[in-house]
């Protein structure tokens, strides 16, 4: 049987992978790709928690399940924000984004 831990470390490295690549990316789709991982971290925190804390109960999987369902909404509405950026200033860039203001 594997420990938590191991777990936990696991998700810490897919949260701090996120992290690093969240903040000094100038890109949004990396940006995204970056959210994303972080999204995964708490998804096997939800799932493992229940899993060593509650072994009967299923909460924590429906959470995981709940979690991936709104990551694949929030990527789906973001990849669609990053096209009409395009087709509006031809960049994804964010430094590029301030054109947009006006």
């Amino acid at each position: 049987m594997i420990h938590m831990e191991y777990y936990l470390i696991v998700s810490a490295i897919f949260f701090s992978a996120g992290i690093w690549g969240f903040s000094p990316r100038r890109n949004t789709l990396a940006i995204l790709i970056s959210i994303e991982l972080i999204l995964n971290a708490t998804d096997i925190n939800f799932a493992v928690f229940n899993r060593f804390l509650f072994p009967g109960g299923l909460e924590g999987y429906f959470f995981s399940l709940f979690s991936i369902a709104i990551s694949a909404a929030e990527t789906a509405v973001a990849i669609a924000i990053m096209i009409n950026i395009y087709r509006n200033i031809r960049s994804i860039q964010v430094n590029k984004l301030d054109e947009m203001k006006w």
